[in-house]
């Protein structure tokens, strides 16, 4: 047969017409010439057809039938239920445009929307090849397999700012396909004839060598043909579907294969954990707590000096979500509607801004709001130009601790991260500072990993990654050290995990779950200190210091904590100082405790010790005996927010009820909690009472003026959950010899500590050794800056570093007063209790379960409603809170116990508080304490 161009109609000489919405050339000339129908032709008729067209024979054949079937089982969308229509029904032709595989004009543009060919196109088509010899005879313009990868990079170039990632492999799926088809000639000069391409476009007509094998049709295959088919088309169905899986449906894939028993629920952790999708915010506000504005914005950004992210600065703003698109590009890592599905809150780039603006974010005019302190903006001043959330802060100025070295801006998380609380009430957004975040750290953890890894492992991300960190003009040799970089990054990201995940398999023990809104604060401190830092430093053996994390707690509020004579809900930390360098210690500063530079350079750190310190006093603000009546300064409790929802009910305070819940406070609650500190009700009617009796033994005299000496209590005798003490006083540690460490020696040669007992290197008590490392860090910090000692006693303050004594017998919670107890839930220390209503109850009758991350906050049982009895769904990407394991075992940390008002206190009923009250008790006290 002669290889011109053919009236190729399966059986009628008037061709067929073509619906505009089927964009292919090679189905549009199907379908004129009547080989399949124009709108659903069932797979295996599609795909033997195309079969047919490539003149393949036996495997090949197959093969090609296999990746046919599987292009036209995605054709029309990815919906599952489309997927199965497409596999029951087949694909439909004339719906093909704006599906999955529509470039939307980032390929060759040959074929308008309305289906008009555009010949100047064609024409560029042909500029992009060169001349063959015809087989057929002469010569003609065609595109050989190379000049093809030539052409569609030009196309992809030219789409550049409204094409997607995927466009470039759709089209390796068009051109190198119908050069296999149509192309002449064998190997490395097999060509597409350009004028056979713009007779398939125009005319709609193939080479009489196609129609040939059209009419001859696809040969039947082999019996062990069939079967490598089957094998071929399950396994090719089983990779469109996985594709689909997790490209379309990550969040209930991963959930399904982290339930899954043994090794294969490791896949799980290829993909990021689901998110709960926040509910829009109508109205934003942050309360009055005698902050200003400007004051607020510095502590939401002031660095600690923590490198809490394993890249820099401006590679964090750079990478890219962990989510896999086919057909767009994710979002950044950094923007901030992720980050808050996290559970952070978001905060504007300034605050020197307009009213609008400020408003959006919940600043607000308010005539209580005091004068700004300038010289925490003037003297450390902060910046957030790439609107990250509250609790982000950038890092600038740090060097490399052992050598010296300037590192490039650093990114870590501060004080507010944790430590700024909201709450949801239908629409709106109630935010203050001091109280516990509803953050997830281990998702963010696990999601900056990810998205390490998948920039590391797809070269289009890493290509967008180093376009934004080093801008498009970037030599290969640039490209190549920040890929060297971020390998490095995943080195480090896949150590942590790797030591995890031994620690696990060795001690048989999983971390227990913190979810939102907890952490384990103390364990991940220990571990980063005496674990993560000496790997870091090259010393290798301290591998087994690391603990599972089994002690996750809720992020305590801190309005008024700078005046507690003892720190942590351990009563473990009495230097303010002490307690805060080791948080950021915890939250990953730079630490050298490595042997293998000068001694001197051993605890040199990034710790911001200055920072630290304005923080404090942010917090602390001035002495609260020296003012008139007496009461705190500095950041005070949030008030009960009842004037933002007028209309409410549910928000208004009922006056009866609050004097007689006056009555059951002075009854039960004072005598561990103490007095209310802003009630001057409850000073009249019970003086003896009262929080502000300068003569009270809970005032401890120190020389800058008295603290409060919290009530403490065993334990075992509150009954609650006791792995949070235990973390202080049973975990031990193995340090370096090298570094010197002597917690008997130090803290009695530089405070005066007495009873100190003697440690060895070997097995040391973690609190012992974690008091004596943040010490001489701080001590280096002060040495650097060659503080006089009039100035290193001003940053200390009267404070000791000392342990608590009565820690030694029995380990200790001590009880907070309970201003502010409104905007804390969940309740107890391990925030195991979801409101006050439930605190009230006996402890057996507490829910064992609750979800956690985006629920509203209920104004009636003050915390997060639980129904007795209701079945319990969590929303997609929160986190249950569970009592109990699913085989029935309890979970280490999550007690629920004790602090229960149930009859009457004594011995032999540990965890019992006081009398059982009535419901109608329970919500007068609840009244009142929404007052404090």
């Amino acid at each position: 047969m002669s290889d011109t161009h053919a009236n190729s109609s399966a059986g009628t000489s008037q061709q067929i017409p073509v619906s505009p919405n089927n964009p292919c050339p090679f189905l549009r000339g199907l379908v004129a010439n009547g080989y399949v129908g124009g709108h659903t032709v069932p797979l295996p008729k599609l795909t033997g057809t195309i079969e047919a067209a490539t003149g393949e024979k036996g495997l090949k054949e197959r093969l090609a039938g296999m990746e046919i079937y599987g292009v036209a089982l995605i054709a029309n969308g990815l919906n599952p239920l489309r997927l199965f229509k497409s596999w029951w029904s087949g694909a439909v032709l004339d719906e093909l445009r704006n599906g999955p595989l529509d470039k939307h004009g980032a390929g060759s543009r040959i074929l308008t929307v309305d289906g008009e060919v555009d010949e100047s196109e064609i024409a560029r088509l042909g500029e992009f090849g060169s001349d063959y010899a015809n087989p057929s005879g002469g010569a003609e313009r065609g595109l050989n397999s190379q000049q093809i990868t030539t052409y569609m990079n030009a196309n992809f170039e030219r789409a550049k700012g409204h094409r997607r990632p995927i466009d470039r492999l759709l089209m390796n799926g068009e051109w190198p396909v119908l050069l296999n088809i149509m192309g002449k000639g064998e190997g490395d000069d097999r060509y597409l004839s350009v004028t056979e391409v713009k007779t398939l476009f125009v005319e709609r007509k193939f080479p009489a060598r196609i129609v040939a094998r059209l009419a001859a049709g696809p040969v039947p295959p082999s019996r062990l043909l069939r079967f490598f088919g089957w094998v071929i088309s399950a396994t090719v169905a089983a990779a469109v579907l996985a594709l689909v899986a997790i490209t379309q449906f990550p969040d209930w894939l991963q959930t399904r294969l982290a339930a899954l028993p043994g090794p294969v629920n490791k896949l799980a952790q290829l993909l990021p954990s689901p998110l709960p999708n926040m509910p829009p915010v109508k109205t934003a506000r942050w309360l009055d707590q005698n902050w200003s504005t400007e004051d607020r914005h510095w502590f939401h950004h002031a660095s600690q000096g923590t490198k809490t992210f394993p890249v820099p600065y401006a590679w964090f703003v750079a990478l890219e979500q962990p989510r896999i698109h086919l057909f767009s590009r994710p979002g950044l890592l950094s923007d901030t509607s992720y980050l808050e599905r996290f559970g952070f809150i978001p905060s504007p780039k300034a605050i020197d801004t307009d009213k609008p603006t400020l408003l959006r974010y919940g600043y607000a005019e308010s005539a209580e709001a005091p004068a700004s302190t300038p010289a925490l903006s003037s003297k450390w001043p902060v910046e957030n130009f790439d609107g990250l959330p509250v609790g982000f802060a950038r890092l600038t100025g740090a060097t490399d601790p052992a050598t010296g070295v300037a590192q490039p801006d650093l990114i870590g998380l501060t004080c507010a991260a944790c430590h700024t609380g909201s709450i949801r009430y239908k629409g709106t957004s109630i935010r203050y500072d001091g109280g516990p975040a509803m953050v997830n750290l281990l998702k963010l953890e696990q999601a900056t990993g990810l998205s390490i890894a998948y920039t590391l492992f797809f070269s289009s991300r890493f290509d967008r990654f180093a376009t934004r960190v080093l801008g498009a003009g970037a030599t290969k040799a640039a490209r190549a050290e920040l890929k060297k970089g971020l390998l490095e990054a995943g080195a480090f990201v896949k150590m942590q995990a790797d030591s995890l995940s031994n620690l696990y398999d060795r001690v048989h023990q999983q971390d227990t779950e913190e979810g939102y809104g907890r952490l384990d604060a103390l364990n991940r401190i220990g571990n980063q200190v005496f674990a993560t830092d000496p790997a870091l430093s090259g010393v290798a053996g301290f591998e087994e210091n690391l603990h599972v994390r089994d002690a996750p707690v809720s992020f305590p509020p801190i309005w008024t904590v700078s005046w507690f004579y003892w720190a942590q809900y351990d009563a473990s930390i009495q230097q303010p100082l002490i307690r805060n360098a080791g948080e950021a210690l915890g939250v990953s500063a730079l630490l050298n405790v490595s042997p293998d530079y000068s001694p001197d350079t051993l605890f040199r750190s990034s710790v911001d010790v200055a920072n630290l310190a304005a923080i404090e006093n942010l917090l602390k603000g001035s002495n609260p005996f020296e003012q008139t009546p007496p009461r705190f300064a500095g950041l005070k409790s949030p008030p009960w927010p009842a004037q933002m929802f007028p209309d409410d009910d549910a928000w208004k305070i009922k006056p009866a009820r609050v004097e007689n819940g006056r009555k059951i406070y002075a009854e039960i609650c004072v005598e561990c909690h103490l007095g209310p500190v802003n009630d001057p009700v409850f000073d009249k009617n019970y003086p003896d009472k009262s929080f502000w009796s300068v003569n009270e033994s809970h005032w401890k005299r120190v020389w800058s003026g008295p603290v409060l000496e919290e009530v403490q209590k065993g334990v075992g005798g509150m009954g609650t959950d006791p792995a949070q003490s235990h973390v202080l006083t049973l975990r031990t540690v193995k340090v370096p010899g090298f570094l010197g460490l002597d917690p008997a020696r130090d803290l009695s040669r530089f405070w005066g500590c007495t009873d100190v007992p003697a440690s060895s290197t070997a097995e040391m008590p973690f609190a012992l050794a974690l008091m004596d490392v943040v010490d001489l860090t701080i001590r280096k910090w002060m040495d650097g800056k060659n503080l006089s000692d009039a100035e290193r006693q001003a940053l200390w303050g009267p404070r000791k570093n000392c342990p608590n004594p009565g820690n030694a017998q029995e380990a200790h919670y001590r009880v907070r007063p309970l201003n502010g107890v409104w905007a804390t839930a969940p309740y107890l220390h391990n925030g195991s209790v979801p409101s006050l209503y439930w605190m009230l109850r006996p402890a057996a009758e507490r829910p064992t379960q609750f979800c956690m991350g985006t629920r509203d906050f209920d104004p009636e049982q003050v915390g997060f409603r639980v129904e007795p009895g209701k079945k319990l769904t969590c929303a997609k990407g929160e986190t249950l809170f569970s009592v109990e394991a699913s085989d029935g075992s309890r979970i280490p940390g999550n007690s629920n116990l004790g602090h229960s008002l149930q009859g009457t206190p004594g011995p032999g009923k540990p965890g019992v508080i006081g009398r059982l009250l009535s419901d109608e008790e329970r919500y007068d006290l609840i009244e009142y304490l929404k007052t404090l």
